[in-house]
């Protein structure tokens, strides 16, 4: 059983979460990265994170609850209304999402990241 590893999409590509993460021992990574440019599209960022083996971070719910119904076998989504977060509280969060659940559980899932609010 292995740990999601995870993809920043460059809605949610804090550096500061991004490196509290890593801290942490987790695999992530984040845009831009040298699979994905900056200004790559949201659809790119999914499909990218997917052939990567990543579910995917964004404050994007919108554009990514459709490209989920386009792609039902992407790599994960996890959604967050970024106005309700502090970066202390989504590395919380986040951190408790990667350390509870398996890469496996993640496949076609769209999930909301209030799940993993403490």
């Amino acid at each position: 059983m292995s740990k999601p590893r995870l993809h920043l999409d460059a809605d949610a590509s804090i550096k500061a979460l991004y490196e509290a993460l890593v801290a942490r021992g987790h695999d992530v990574t984040r845009t831009p990265t040298e699979w994905m440019p900056m200004d790559a599209s949201d659809e790119a960022q999914l499909l990218g994170a997917t052939a990567h083996g990543r579910c995917i971070f964004t404050f994007n719910v919108r554009d990514f609850l459709v490209l989920a119904q386009r792609y039902p076998q992407h790599g994960g989504i996890i959604l967050a209304a970024q106005k309700s977060w502090t970066l202390s509280d989504l590395i919380a969060a986040l951190d408790r999402l990667l350390s509870e659940t398996e890469a496996a559980d993640w496949i076609g899932q769209v999930r909301w990241l209030n799940q993993w609010r403490t």
